[in-house]
């Protein structure tokens, strides 16, 4: 008899009691099949053309082969595809070649590194010394949080952080509060205050799910009364939030008061990587103690577009203003739709649904109408808080945006999703 996997999940599949790898692995691809077969499978769908607010899909399956308006990327200033950033990659490509060959401790430490990390030091406020590279993003929050916190420290975690921070806290005493709950941080800051060497709250500076802000400056403030450290991950609010796009610490006016920065190049620098930025003691540290940055190859050349999309976001602040134009229109559509967008006060923008079937069952028609979303469910989010996933981008036309929003017309009356 075939399994019901209308309420499954990934989650479900991570460890069966008595499944060996091969049970296992079996029981996913049934689950798998089940979404192929029923035309959810919104997953690794094969791209023929680059990152952008269109995109070429192949033809796979159920999918038509054809161009989509695609809310699925998270290059919120359309970098990817800027001529200067693409000219730096190509010149650091001529110049060095494609890769570093050795970690940056033995060999592997090129100019091009130290011009990146200088150029985040500054840009983030901070004297030189002040940042390290990770090839990965969530390497920059899992390997620099392994390497920090030890059995003696205890990692205090809004429950909304990414996958990669509880990774890095899974060696340390870890404690989570609810999101944003400054009467729950509280509490475990004075239970934690003379129990542990080093007390790290981590938040993100804009969650990556409903796209709202942190309480920054509460949080920091609490934080540092009860002899905290503290750690923002604003990978989705730099280049969006802020006057001069440095996130929400510069919204929140708390630029010089965090502890440590971290963030990804993958989504406003248009490249692939992470940094940290940190006083220049944990990052010399950071340099020799942690695992992944010592004993893995270093960044590629490719990252020397990293560094001309630094110098862009002051140069050309207009793409920034082009995004938040897009975010009042685009959010003012879905509200005069009727549908439920949460507290966003980001470029990401969900439209929350809840039943995990139709949850499914809208991303479908979304792409059989050439809107391009990320369907998120449970794990990533809550059983009961399943949504349409987007995120807008400053390359996003009216014409993307009001077509967008009139297939989410014909999806709210075809499956019932309005809130009113």
């Amino acid at each position: 008899m075939k399994q019901d996997f209308t309420l499954s999940s990934f989650k479900d599949f991570e460890d069966i009691p008595g499944f060996d790898i091969y049970q296992r692995a079996g029981a996913h691809k049934g689950y798998l099949d089940y979404l192929r077969d029923n035309e959810f499978m919104n997953y690794r769908l094969l791209a023929t053309s680059g990152c952008g607010p269109e995109i070429e899909l192949a033809e796979t399956g159920y999918i038509k082969k054809g161009s989509y308006i695609s809310f699925v990327c998270n290059d919120y200033l359309g970098f990817t595809q800027h001529i200067r950033v693409k000219e730096a990659v190509i010149d650091g490509i001529e110049k060095y070649g494609c890769g570093a060959g050795a970690s940056p401790l033995i060999g592997g430490y090129f100019d091009y590194h130290k011009q990146l990390e200088d150029k985040l030091s500054a840009f983030f406020k901070r004297e030189k010394g002040s940042s390290i590279v990770y090839t990965t993003g969530y390497t920059s929050n899992s390997a620099t949080l392994l390497s920090l916190l030890k059995k003696e420290d205890i990692a205090i975690v809004d429950m909304a952080v990414h996958a990669s921070v509880y990774e890095g806290i899974s060696g340390t005493t870890t404690k989570r509060f609810l999101h944003n709950n400054l009467d729950a941080l509280e509490r475990i800051l004075i239970q934690a205050k003379d129990k542990f060497r080093t007390k790290m709250v981590i938040i993100d500076g804009v969650y990556s799910q409903d796209g709202d802000m942190a309480r920054l400056k509460e949080i920091q403030e609490l934080t540092h009364h009860y002899g905290g450290i503290l750690l923002v991950d604003d990978a989705h609010g730099i280049g969006v939030i802020g006057a001069s796009g440095r996130g929400a610490m510069e919204y929140f006016d708390v630029m010089d008061k965090v502890d440590i920065i971290t963030g990804t190049f993958s989504k406003t620098f248009g490249n692939v990587g992470g940094y940290v930025i940190a006083d220049p003691r944990l990052i010399s540290y950071l340099q020799f103690q942690s695992r992944q940055y010592a004993f893995s190859a270093a960044a590629t050349p490719a990252i020397a577009g990293v560094s001309k999309a630094i110098d862009l976001i002051d140069e050309e602040p207009h793409w920034q203003k082009q995004l938040q134009e897009n975010i009042i229109y685009y959010k003012k559509g879905l509200l005069e739709l009727g549908l439920d967008i949460g507290t966003t006060e980001s470029a990401i923008i969900p439209v929350k649904i809840g039943d995990v079937k139709k949850n499914s069952e809208a991303g479908k028609l979304l792409l059989e109408n050439g809107v391009y979303t990320n369907p998120i469910m449970y794990p990533a989010v809550s059983l009961k808080d399943s949504r349409i996933r987007m995120s807008l981008m400053a390359t996003h036309t009216r014409e993307h945006l009001d077509k967008a929003l009139n297939v989410f017309e014909y999806v709210s009356k075809k499956l019932d999703i309005a809130c009113r």
